[in-house]
């Protein structure tokens, strides 16, 4: 579970070895980044 004060969300990322990319793509987006901030991360 990440969270963030002052974010509504509360982001729970699955421990699996691959995530899906549509399941990634949602966590990126709910994070509030876009793809290519996340990926310059």
């Amino acid at each position: 579970m990440l969270t963030k004060p002052g974010f509504q969300w509360t982001l729970s990322v699955p421990q699996h070895a691959e995530l899906g990319p549509g399941l990634l793509r949602k966590l990126v987006r709910q994070a509030g980044l876009s793809v290519e901030q996340f990926n310059s991360l």
